[in-house]
């Protein structure tokens, strides 16, 4: 994996799903660049963490750990230009994906997000950046870390029903998805 950014921020839906696989310290661990979020969506997906584990917060806390080793910075916006470009993206997509896009064009970092809406957007105002996806970390970090056919099963699995995530047909990694479930 190719990062030719010096960070990459994570929107809301990508963090949902790396905290859903249950190795969201692991995964970001394998990301070479520093992965940031936005304080608005640790803010707001702070809550949605809490609530992926039934019965513990595995990942709020694995999120947590991950804040206090470094693994990810929260960021904020810096400039009235940046509070500016989210309130223009606002009217577009989600407060989370907004946020990200703000400060990923203004900052020239990649991107992580699955959201379509968002990658479209960040494709038409700044083509230049490296947009990247949930399944593009996940097979990244099971590559590096020779996770057998078993390990990375349950890890979809995860990500499918805690994070209530489906590639599009249209990614490129649909059919590793797919191959990689039903072995």
């Amino acid at each position: 994996m190719m990062i030719s950014h010096s960070h990459l921020i994570l929107d809301a839906c990508c963090l949902i799903n790396l905290a859903a696989s249950g190795h969201l310290r692991a995964v970001l661990q394998s990301i070479p660049a520093q992965v940031a979020v936005t304080q608005l969506v640790k803010d707001k997906e702070l809550k949605t963490l809490q609530i992926l584990d039934e019965v513990e917060n595995e990942a709020a806390i694995q999120f947590e750990q991950a804040i206090i080793q470094g693994l990810v910075i929260i960021v904020d916006f810096e400039s009235e230009a940046e509070a500016e470009l989210f309130v223009n993206y606002a009217a577009l997509l989600d407060d989370g994906e907004s946020a990200t896009c703000a400060i990923a064009l203004h900052r020239g970092w990649a991107i992580a997000t699955d959201d379509k809406k968002a990658i479209n957007l960040i494709k038409r105002e700044a083509s230049h950046l490296q947009i990247f996806s949930t399944l593009q970390f996940i097979k990244h970090w099971s590559e590096k870390t020779a996770l057998d056919a078993s390990a990375l099963r349950e890890t979809l699995n995860a990500i499918r029903f805690k994070g209530r995530y489906l590639p599009p047909q249209s990614d490129p990694l649909r059919v590793w998805w797919e191959k990689s479930l039903s072995v």
